[in-house]
């Protein structure tokens, strides 16, 4: 697998990259970063939810009813140049809650990039994400929240996604996104696992991979 500078030098990877920097101003170094870097942040929440059974149900009927089926990937110029980022405020709303004000800090921290740039970036990756999520579902067969604690497992590093729900246990936290020590995952964790401190391969390169076009 190749690193991620090279995912995001992929073709969709440069006009999704492209467009983010035209559309906020910020340079492409700076959109780079924060595309890899948001990610894993939005995916991590995605599985605390799961593993804490908040929204976990919410997120598996959104996933499944068709509406994220991948197609976005194919006309992402149409969708970043559409303006219309509204569908990308209400998932960020269902999937990070109150944590979004702290995953805004959190990645600008990690980027330098301003929070308020992060803030219009998130909505954008947003749809992209689940309409990612929203194929490989379909492709897994995932119809239960296990199994869909099985996908975001497997994708975050945690294993085969195709071990159905094999990724909810404590040994997911512990050896491969709790990076911090704590316990619980959170925003911190997600991102550090994708900075350097998780020596694991696939996973989220993979996930990376699929989105940019690269295997």
């Amino acid at each position: 697998m190749s690193g991620i500078s090279d995912l995001l030098n992929s073709e969709i990877g440069k006009q999704l990259v492209s467009n983010i920097s035209q559309k906020t101003g910020i340079n492409p170094v700076q959109a780079s970063d924060v595309v890899s870097s948001s990610v894993p942040a939005l995916l991590g929440q995605m599985q605390n939810n799961v593993l804490s059974g908040e929204g976990a149900s919410g997120l598996l009927s959104a996933l499944t009813s068709g509406k994220h089926d991948g197609s976005i990937l194919d006309n992402l110029s149409e969708f970043l140049n559409g303006g219309d980022f509204s569908d990308g405020n209400k998932i960020l709303n269902h999937v990070a809650g109150n944590n979004q004000d702290s995953m805004v800090q959190g990645l600008s921290a990690k980027t330098g990039v301003d929070s308020s740039i992060i803030s219009k970036i998130l909505p954008m990756l947003a749809p992209i994400i689940m309409g990612y999520l929203g194929k490989q579902t379909k492709n897994k067969g995932v119809s239960s929240t296990p199994d869909l604690g099985g996908l975001l497992g497997g994708l975050l590093g945690g294993g085969n996604s195709s071990d159905k729900g094999s990724s909810l246990g404590g040994s997911l936290l512990t050896s491969v996104l709790d990076q911090n020590g704590d316990g619980k995952l959170d925003v911190s964790d997600a991102m550090s696992a994708l900075s350097g401190n998780n020596k694991k391969k696939g996973g989220l390169g993979g996930l990376l991979g699929g989105l940019f076009g690269k295997k």
